[in-house]
């Protein structure tokens, strides 16, 4: 559904083989990065339209608003393209844990080095 989405917008992505564009969430006020998904044009259609993050889930083949079963939602605030077009940046206001372990962030492991 391509032709829903903004065709200014759509003209500056540059989507995977898949036809999909990495996405990261953060925190809106904090600047927290919570979580990396994936879009396409349809979840970011609904996505700025709504206002609650969509995502292109690459494991069931469909979209998925975060929080739809978790009840762990991103309200959203902006969202931005960066200088390549291949990365979208939501800032959110995440209501509980932005990882599917329920953990505040997906990168809650702690650090590499």
């Amino acid at each position: 559904m391509t032709d829903r989405l903004d065709p200014a917008i759509a003209a500056r992505l540059k989507r995977n083989a898949d036809g999909l564009v990495c996405a990261v969430a953060q925190q809106h006020d904090t600047r927290e990065v919570l979580m990396v998904a994936w879009m396409d044009d349809e979840a970011l259609h609904r996505t700025l339209t709504t206002g609650r993050a969509t995502y292109f889930s690459r494991s069931r083949q469909r979209l998925w608003v975060k929080g739809e079963t978790s009840g762990h939602t991103q309200a959203v605030r902006d969202v931005r393209i960066d200088c390549d077009g291949d990365t979208v940046l939501l800032l959110v206001d995440q209501e509980g844990g932005a990882c599917h372990t329920g953990d505040r962030t997906c990168f809650d492991a702690g650090p590499l080095l």
